[in-house]
């Protein structure tokens, strides 16, 4: 069996790290809302590598995480006046309703981000002692220019990156590209303690850890 590598950009034959086993990881939906036909391509294309997996024998292991704290389930929680977490629970009811709707079956393990704000801080810590980040009034980012590797995957020189693309820039940064791994607390924010004072995790760092 061939799968395409985004790194070397060519079909390579798959050879599993353990005889017989498979790990596979996958994004999963930022719960603020229902899922859209976009995030249920995803879903419904690692559904199908798994199960192909299983049939050719191999004991798969498939975790997919839920985004629970992120901007976007602020601002809801704000607009409906309830709390991150009611905003989160429905929208991962919804989604299982869903994706049992389109034939897809659960992970393996679904975890939540603010289940794993431990691992979360021990990687921004780590990223910060190699140099790849940096911490300024109790926000951290990740300095995309002294990761020589930044865009490897995705096919993307970092020149030909556009900065504020989805986010309008922050003057703190040292390069506009740089995106938030810690974000200090806001009024009635949710929040946890780390070595940087109170705050949450960014949206870019949950999958990784």
């Amino acid at each position: 069996m061939q799968i395409y590598n985004s790194q070397t950009r060519r079909k390579e034959e798959f050879k599993p790290i353990q005889e017989g086993k498979v790990g596979i990881y996958a994004c999963g939906p930022t719960v603020y809302n229902y899922f859209h036909i976009g995030n249920a391509r995803p879903f419904i294309t690692f559904d199908v590598l798994r199960r192909y997996l299983e049939y050719r024998g191999y004991e798969v292991t498939f975790v997919q995480n839920f985004t629970d704290i992120d901007d976007k389930l602020i601002r809801r929680a704000a607009e409906e006046n309830t709390t991150v977490a009611e905003v989160a629970e429905r929208y991962i009811r919804e989604y299982y309703i869903d994706a049992k709707a389109l034939g897809i079956r659960p992970a393996t393990v679904h975890p939540r981000a603010t289940e794993h704000i431990p691992q979360i801080i021990a990687m921004i810590e780590k990223l910060i002692a190699n140099g790849l980040a940096y911490e300024v009034d109790g926000d951290v980012y990740y300095s995309v220019r002294d990761f020589p590797s930044y865009g490897c995957l995705c096919g993307q020189n970092i020149e030909d990156l556009e900065s504020g693309a989805r986010v309008g820039t922050d003057e703190r940064k040292r390069d506009p590209l740089d995106f938030a791994l810690w974000k200090t607390q806001k009024p009635g924010e949710p929040a946890w303690d780390s070595p940087w004072g109170k705050g949450r995790p960014g949206w870019h760092i949950e999958c990784s850890a």
